[in-house]
């Protein structure tokens, strides 16, 4: 029997919670599942984002530059929902890429970088 997958739950830095959700919300157009002052769980539709706080010390690094990619059906409308929250701009979406994509990204305030990614 063939193992099945059946989500992706990343965990990211955050040096601020109650912002960083705020906005996820606002830009990305997740909801709030659970949060305290050390972690908050966001969801949109099957998809998951888990906020992990840091102290950006030496013990505790804050790191950054975590990158995910979220695959999707049908890039357009959810591209355009995110130009029209002023999260990305209109020429960000790349179409036919090199390796065979349409896609665009962008980063969160920890500079978490995420992708929206649709195979051609």
């Amino acid at each position: 029997m063939k193992t099945e997958f059946i989500n992706i739950s990343p965990v990211l830095p955050s040096s601020q919670i109650d912002r960083d959700v705020t906005w996820y919300i606002k830009n990305v157009g997740f909801t709030l599942v659970h949060k305290d002052n050390m972690y908050a769980v966001l969801k949109r539709d099957k998809l998951y984002i888990h906020l992990q706080w840091h102290a950006d010390t030496e013990d505790d690094p804050l790191l950054g530059g975590s990158v995910i990619k979220i695959f999707v059906k049908n890039i357009q409308p959810v591209f355009e929902e995110f130009v029209k929250r002023g999260t990305v701009k209109k020429d960000k979406l790349r179409i036919n890429t090199p390796w065979r994509t349409n896609e665009f990204g962008f980063y969160d305030l920890n500079n978490n970088a995420i992708f929206f990614v649709e195979d051609v």
